[in-house]
């Protein structure tokens, strides 16, 4: 092969591997989901506990940092009847709002303080 041949597959090769290193970065850090990175250890075990009490049970699903009414945490809950919900809770892990699942109802149910 000719030396500017080599060049160039030098060159895309560089770049895929940039490309694909960049996407493992982006991947790993939540880039993907939906825009919010997911909260873990004890803040978001707290932040559990306290969501599924308001429910009165069902399973949470995820922790992320809120600013959203005043918020500071939103916990994402399945209720016992199936229905999802958005649970807002300031830094002392207190009620802001609880909200439907936009995803699901556009926000029908909504109760809390604010």
């Amino acid at each position: 092969m000719n030396r500017r041949l080599l060049m160039i597959l030098a060159g895309i090769a560089v770049l895929a591997a940039l490309a694909l290193g960049g996407a493992a970065v982006a991947g790993s850090t939540g880039v993907f989901d939906d825009g919010e990175a997911q909260l873990t250890g004890p803040s978001a075990d707290r932040a559990k506990a306290a969501a599924l009490r308001i429910t009165g049970g069902g399973k949470a699903n995820a922790v992320e940092r809120d600013s959203e009414n005043g918020a500071t945490y939103e916990v994402e809950v399945t209720k016992k009847n199936g229905r999802t919900v958005d649970v807002r809770l300031d830094a002392s892990y207190d009620l802001v709002v609880v909200e439907g699942d936009s995803e699901e109802d556009d926000g029908v149910e909504q109760e809390g303080q604010h």
